[in-house]
């Protein structure tokens, strides 16, 4: 197929993406109400680690990684390569060769929708990195794709300069244009989630925190003791 190179696409706002690193995958999403996420399949090769950054897209031909080689010259400090396939692979795409690369352009780690090798190395140079696969499989470089396009992973769309964030549960997009409020709504619930955190170490349940009782009583959730649901007298 062939392709196109995008350069110099508008990005979030590196403030903005600082205030998203603070935060989990999961708070982000769920302060986007429930959207974003690029689905369980993207694993972290490594444990303990969050990294928030702006995406530098690829869509490349499976088995094939010319378009990350170019693809290198368009990532700068900040950025996080995100990698995609036109169809189905779990070749591995991306090394530790790569990685140096990119590290060496400042860029805060990769999500590849593909597979990736090398994954000690990657570990001990401290690269993060989340894939759908680890294979030792090696590839070609033969065939066009394109740089800095919207790609789709996850049934999400990624474009080029949205925000991503990953860590341990995973990989989430915000869009640039909504970068700044999403790390709002971000810091409210996490200062919602400590406060009730604090109730339940005070020993509150959720059923009273959150007035799930009530809720149960109208879906017609009843409670009866062990005598009643098996009619026996329990002596």
């Amino acid at each position: 197929m062939s392709g196109v190179i995008v350069t110099g696409p508008p990005k979030a706002d590196a403030r903005d993406v600082e205030a998203l690193g603070r935060y989990g995958v999961a708070t982000v999403s769920e302060a986007m109400g429930r959207t974003g996420l690029l689905g369980p399949g993207l694993r972290p090769v490594q444990q303990g680690v969050r990294v928030a950054g702006t995406a530098v897209t690829v869509l490349s031909w499976p088995g094939d990684n010319l378009m990350i080689h170019a693809a290198v010259e368009q990532c700068g400090e900040g950025d996080i390569l995100v990698v995609t396939t036109t169809s189905p692979s779990t070749d591995g795409m991306f090394g530790e060769l790569f990685a140096t690369a990119l590290a060496r352009r400042g860029v805060r780690g990769l999500v590849i929708n593909a597979g990736i090798r090398d994954t000690q190395e990657l570990r001990d140079m401290g690269f993060a990195a989340w894939s759908r696969a680890v294979s030792a499989q090696g590839t070609v470089k033969a065939t066009g794709g394109s740089v800095n396009v919207p790609v789709a992973i996850g049934g999400q769309v990624v474009r080029p300069g949205d925000v991503i964030v990953a860590d341990d549960d995973g990989v989430v997009v915000v869009p640039r244009e909504r970068a700044r409020e999403t790390a709002e709504a971000s810091e409210a619930r996490e200062a919602k989630e400590a406060a009730a955190r604090a109730a339940f170490l005070d020993g509150q349940l959720g059923l009273d925190r959150y007035g799930l009782r009530e809720k149960l009583a109208g879906l017609g959730v009843r409670y009866v003791t062990y005598a009643e649901h098996t009619g026996e007298s329990g002596s």
